[in-house]
């Protein structure tokens, strides 16, 4: 017999391109508590690979979601979980079968998954992001890598100003511009990546003259990796604080370490998860550009995105 909770188990499950997210939190029944983490946990699924650039979800890849989506049900059983909100973004809104995986998922562990267009993901990440990081009264540009698509979003801590999600994240970056994943990458192939953000990111950079963002806010896994690799070491999802401050000079000298590497050598850098080895070399030619356009010198990462913002959205219903 089960005693009844007096209080709600709320499960938030975030489908990304590259990474699945579960986050498990009680709710107290006291209004203003705040809620207890029962569990944070991820997988790198990598949806996006072998099929995203085509609009499709690879067998291996959808396998790998339906498999990780079984384990996620475990971990909520085991916990008593009452509630749940799963939703997905780029790779299940532009591929064919996304809508099939989305049908297999509910048939098969009973969790309805929400997709979400991008501009709905760009508003949640920020209400993650401000739970993270005290963003202030000057305007700050929040930016998620994920891997299908980024978010930009110039904010403060009360009013976003700006916002866009471009279809140019991680995965498709490397099917673009980084066909020989095992070498080096070379010093075209990143004048290439940054003469095709130049482009696309052409409503970011009339935004960013605009409003003149003071700093950078990364949100998501290259961040994380990157402030991983700042400290030398890699840290599990329950370490993570929830913002850190990351050197310039600590993000240039990645960034050196990671366009001179080739695969193997990127593997082993200390802080790097073998499955963003090469991802993270796209993202941080993006980062770079980034920066250049902006002139921005002030880096902070948060551990916060998307879950936590529909967690702080429900919250205050």
């Amino acid at each position: 017999m089960h005693t009844p909770h007096a209080h709600r188990r709320l499960a938030l499950i975030d489908l990304g391109t590259n990474t699945f997210h579960l986050l498990i939190v009680e709710i107290s029944k006291t209004p203003g508590e705040k809620p207890l983490v029962i569990l944070r946990t991820k997988a790198g699924v990598r949806l996006g690979e072998g099929g995203i650039s085509q609009g499709i979800i690879a067998p291996a890849a959808y396998d790998r979601a339906l498999h990780t989506l079984a384990g996620f049900k475990e971990e909520m059983e085991l916990h008593e979980v009452t509630e749940v909100r799963a939703t997905a973004t780029s790779a299940m809104r532009v591929t064919k079968n996304g809508p099939e995986l989305v049908r297999d998922i509910f048939e098969q562990t009973g969790i309805q998954v929400n997709v979400i267009p991008g501009e709905r993901e760009a508003e949640l990440i920020c209400q993650g992001v401000r739970q993270a990081v005290d963003l202030g009264e000057d305007a700050q540009l929040i930016m998620d890598i994920g891997g299908g698509s980024v978010e930009f979003i110039i904010a403060n801590q009360h009013t976003i100003f700006w916002k866009q999600s471009f279809e140019i994240g991680a995965q498709r970056l490397l099917d673009k511009f980084f066909p020989d994943p095992s070498g080096v990458f070379p010093a075209e192939a990143v004048e290439a990546e940054q003469r095709y953000l130049s482009t696309v990111l052409e409503p970011l950079i009339e935004a960013v003259r605009r409003y003149h963002p003071a700093s950078l806010v990364g949100a998501s896994g290259s961040f994380d990796s990157l402030a991983d690799m700042q400290l030398g070491r890699l840290r599990t999802e329950g370490e993570l604080p929830p913002c850190t401050e990351l050197a310039l000079e600590s993000f240039q000298t990645s960034y050196r370490q990671l366009l001179s590497g080739n695969h193997e050598q990127r593997k082993a850098l200390p802080g790097i998860l073998p499955m963003r080895a090469d991802m993270l070399v796209v993202a941080a030619v993006l980062i770079d550009f980034v920066l250049g356009i902006t002139e921005i010198t002030r880096i902070r990462t948060s551990a916060y995105a998307l879950k936590e913002g529909l967690l702080a959205e429900m919250l205050v219903v």
